[in-house]
């Protein structure tokens, strides 16, 4: 019989299916926000394998339906950013709590869910930092090199430590173990070297 948690994640799955943004992973087409959020539990249950429900569900969903909000529908600056964050953050909680409700979870654990998707306490809420150090290695170890293929070192290398700032101790330490380009590797010194 199917577990609510495996019917929650085959949901978010479904949703996270329709991204219109492809890329090729293994030789075959697949949505970006699907390949992601598979990225992000696969690395969470790396780094913590007996990770709660609540955790393990917000990293599948912290990214549901994230092409429905566009960036560019923003001021391209700062205060336009954040408020796009914001957005997302709300969308993703709201998309994600309705699946929970849906396939019979209690209140308080849809509460802590969406707590998790909102990063919020960070620093303080272990899990919520877990969940941090794990968008951050996996934009190290799955994302890097795109982005700075479109960036300057110096916007790199800006980049780099704003994220070092949001990791914990034991997110370094799982950084440093990410085998990076040679370039990657420069820039990443550079930015600590900085910090």
């Amino acid at each position: 019989m199917q577990t609510k948690f495996n019917k929650a994640i085959e949901i978010i799955d479904t949703h996270n299916a329709e991204d219109p943004n492809k890329t090729t992973f293994e030789g075959e087409s697949i949505a970006k926000e699907l390949l992601y959020s598979q990225r992000m539990t696969a690395k969470l249950l790396e780094v913590e394998p007996k990770a709660s429900e609540e955790l393990q569900l917000a990293i599948r969903a912290q990214h549901i339906c994230r092409w429905k909000i566009e960036r560019s529908s923003y001021p391209m600056d700062r205060v336009g950013y954040f408020k796009w964050r914001n957005d997302l953050k709300k969308m993703h909680s709201e998309i994600a709590s309705d699946i929970l409700h849906e396939v019979g979870y209690e209140e308080d654990f849809i509460k802590r869910v969406s707590f998790l998707i909102q990063k919020k306490s960070l620093k303080k809420d272990e899990e919520s930092q877990m969940l941090e150090d794990v968008v951050c290695l996996v934009f190290l170890e799955n994302y890097l090199e795109e982005f700075m293929s479109k960036h300057t070192d110096e916007k790199v290398v800006d980049i780099l430590q704003k994220t070092w700032k949001k990791m914990s101790s034991i997110g370094h330490d799982l950084a440093f173990q990410i085998t990076l380009s040679e370039r990657a590797g420069r820039l990443v010194k550079t930015a600590l070297n900085g910090a």
